[in-house]
């Protein structure tokens, strides 16, 4: 490992691929990690590669500071000296690639997956406005980092629309996520980079590439002919209209796929949308069910547990955080949905209470201050029903509502019990 590359101290490798190694750094200057990509020039002795090595690093190179969108891994640097060949781009800690999410037992959920692939989407719009197509768009060239932000990487066989240097015979990219046209070494636009993209969304979704075959020649002719089993038959959770979504972005012929990655980010946020709803739906649904076991609702009809949802929401509180604080004014009233919670006064603690239990009496009474803290024990869930909004449910239903409360509060003072306000 060489000791340094350029005006960069190399800290330590950090990978290591059949073009080059990458190196960790610190640029000082800036203070900022760096990574530096070194080609293999040399190759080995083997001439062919050497070239191509070349060739790719004068791609890359000539891409410094050009590409500058949140999703795409910025260059900063390139040379060449003392016999290396250079490349320096961000240094991103703790990132893995999409490669990793690829297996069937290890995939992203689906709204995850959207939401990676539309800013994929939107930064190769960019490079593509910028006359850069970037010709090898797969999982392991897409990092995810820490904080769930994306990166796409490597433009070293970039077609670039005013240089030369882009143009390397004899690699076309990654044959499983190439589009029908650059396998057949025709004219290449943006469309063949987003049909990439759909064949990398097609693997996130079902863990299965697009096409596969025993041998290069029959996955390319299927790439070019056959057509790819439906995502619904490797993953039944994935609906309809985001396969549609794949299926268009993975059309034979470049007319009939998304204009531009706008386009296709644009369908994206549709669908994220309806994923949304329907995950709103469903925690709705979920969440009609555990009220419904609840003691406190054992009474109410199935119209009304839904008219005391909508006029409520659900909040989660970690081991000792206040649910309710004594001396503050509040107009809601609290539902316990799970977990344990401490009444406090003056610091001592008066009792517990737990799921199906309630408070918050002091909501009857307008301008009322709350007579004691509430403390979750451990991890609560509560559902917070507001007293502006309970007024607008069905008579019937407040009457219920109102009726089981005091009947709680009741017995809970004629048993001696102390109540939190």
């Amino acid at each position: 490992m060489p000791e340094k590359i350029g005006k960069y101290a190399v800290i330590n490798e950090v990978g290591h691929g059949s073009t080059g190694t990458v190196y960790l750094s610190h640029d000082a200057y800036y203070g900022r990690d760096v990574a530096i990509k070194v080609y293999n020039i040399d190759a080995g002795g083997d001439e062919e590669r050497a070239r191509i090595a070349r060739k790719m690093f004068l791609s890359e190179a000539h891409l410094v500071g050009m590409l500058q969108h949140p999703n795409i891994l910025p260059i900063y640097d390139a040379g060449e000296e003392n016999g290396y060949c250079y490349v320096v781009t961000e240094h991103v800690h703790g990132a893995r690639t999409l490669a990793a999410y690829c297996r069937s037992d290890n995939l992203l959920r689906v709204d995850d997956t959207v939401e990676i692939v539309y800013k994929c989407a939107k930064a190769l719009h960019y490079a593509h406005s910028r006359g850069v197509i970037h010709r090898d768009v797969k999982p392991s060239n897409v990092m995810l980092t820490q904080d769930r932000d994306v990166r796409v990487i490597d433009f070293g066989i970039a077609l670039v629309s005013d240089s030369d240097i882009s143009r390397i015979e004899g690699i076309a990219g990654s044959p499983s996520y190439m589009s029908p046209e650059q396998v057949q070494s025709l004219e290449l636009t943006n469309r063949s980079d987003l049909y990439s993209l759909g064949a990398v969304m097609y693997e996130l979704l079902t863990g299965s590439r697009p096409f596969r075959a025993g041998n290069l020649q029959k996955l390319l002719h299927q790439i070019v002919y056959a057509t790819a089993a439906p995502i619904h038959t490797l993953r039944k959770d994935v609906p309809e209209y985001l396969e549609n979504v794949v299926a268009v972005a993975l059309q034979k012929d470049p007319e009939k796929r998304y204009k531009s990655g706008l386009d296709f980010a644009a369908e994206l946020t549709r669908v994220h949308q309806k994923l949304r709803e329907q995950n709103a739906r469903i925690d709705r649904q979920e969440q009609f069910g555990v009220l419904r076991r609840l003691k406190f609702f054992h009474e109410f009809s199935h119209g009304e547990i839904w008219e005391v949802l909508r006029a409520s929401h659900w909040q989660n509180y970690a081991a000792s955080e206040e649910i309710v604080k004594e001396g503050e004014m509040d107009d809601r009233f609290y539902i316990i949905v799970s977990g344990t919670c401490a009444v406090e006064r003056h610091g001592q603690q008066l009792g517990a209470l737990e799921g199906g239990d309630c408070f918050g009496e002091a909501s009857y009474v307008p301008g009322a201050k709350r007579t004691a803290t509430v403390r979750a024990l451990d991890a609560v869930t509560v559902l917070k029903v507001s007293s502006t909004l309970l007024e607008q449910v069905s008579a019937s239903c407040q009457l219920r509502f109102n009726r089981v409360f005091l009947r709680t509060l009741i017995g809970r003072l004629q048993s001696g019990e102390q109540t939190p306000g």
